[in-house]
């Protein structure tokens, strides 16, 4: 699909609308199920039984829009990490940067650093170191093999995996429960003051990469032939690893490890939009969205009335993904 104006208007209105749907639908499921009529009085500003009022407002919006912000926090982080790359089988989990910004998140915690914020700027630091080690590790003669990146983060996800479980071995036992929930992607705790954090940064980064989506366009067919058009390709790949790296790294710090999203999101994407960046990324961050708050609703709902932390329903969906391309080596697929 061309990405014109129209197609970009288009694309994006019928996803928001996909988006909402989903919401209103949601917000009705769980372990006490809510008809969708009391759902809609409620959004509308009509009296609602108490209970219901507590579930809907305290409990599964906060969530549901938490889930929504992740989702397309890592959606667009594996779209653009793929461009850059150019590989298939490029994103935040697989890369280390979730596991970098987990380390931050893990340390701080131990630390007994209060408040959100620093946890999140403690991620946000693991998450930038993780992309600044994986970029010179793997850094041979002014070039970069994209097969060598992906393993060279695989190898330094593996380290920080290695250093929280340190973290959680020689923690107290409050500590590790705690952390343990946090790291499988848990959004039972979900509040608005967490979505009243997360929600700028993702909206600013989100808008801040989508204004790059040209010049990835350009990536894609080589950084020579990006420099020869005007594109400065070190830099615009440095403003991009920083606003992925910060996005990233308070997505982490808020809702945990969540795998696979920033992989398969993507290429559902390219699959049906096509590959310009400039429809994909939007399309991602929105759909991706969906995509959370849909399997959010399922971690409510497979074992109700006990929970899954989501990690365990991207992770379950993921993995299969992943062998799939890795099987076809992506050559079809980009």
């Amino acid at each position: 699909m061309r990405a014109t104006p129209r197609n970009l208007g288009l694309t994006c209105l019928a996803l928001l609308v996909l988006a909402g749907v989903l919401l209103l639908i949601c917000l009705g499921l769980g372990t006490a199920s809510i008809p969708l009529e009391s759902v809609w009085d409620w959004l509308s500003g009509r009296p609602l039984e108490h209970t219901h009022l507590v579930i809907l407002s305290r409990l599964r919006l906060p969530r549901l829009l938490l889930a929504a912000l992740i989702g397309c926090s890592l959606s667009i982080s594996g779209a653009v990490l793929q461009g850059v790359l150019r590989n298939p089988l490029a994103e935040p989990f697989i890369l280390g940067v979730s596991g970098g910004a987990a380390g931050g998140a893990v340390l701080a915690m131990a630390l007994n650093l209060a408040g959100m914020w620093a946890r999140s700027g403690l991620a946000f630091l693991g998450a930038m170191v993780t992309v600044l080690l994986v970029l010179g590790l793997t850094r041979r003669q002014g070039r970069r093999d994209t097969a060598t990146v992906v393993l060279t983060g695989v190898m330094i996800n593996a380290f920080f995996t290695a250093f929280i479980m340190f973290i959680i071995a020689t923690a107290s036992e409050n500590k590790t429960h705690a952390i343990m929930f946090w790291l499988y992607g848990d959004l039972s705790g979900a509040g608005l003051e967490q979505v009243e954090v997360l929600a700028p940064v993702v909206l600013a980064c989100t808008l801040g990469l989508c204004l790059f989506a040209r010049q990835l366009n350009l990536l894609a067919g080589g950084e020579r032939t990006a420099a020869a058009l005007g594109v400065n390709p070190e830099r615009v790949k440095f403003i991009l690893f920083l606003l992925v790296s910060l996005m990233v790294g308070f997505t982490v710090s808020l809702g945990g490890l969540v795998g696979f999203v920033g992989l398969m999101v993507p290429h559902l994407v390219r699959i049906s939009l096509g590959h310009d960046h400039r429809l994909q990324l939007p399309a991602a961050a929105l759909f991706g969205a969906s995509f959370m708050m849909l399997a959010d609703t399922a971690a409510r709902m497979v074992i109700s009335p006990s929970q899954l932390p989501v990690g365990v329903v991207t992770a379950a969906l993921g993995a299969p993904f992943f062998v799939m391309l890795l099987a076809r080596r992506g050559s079809q697929w980009w």
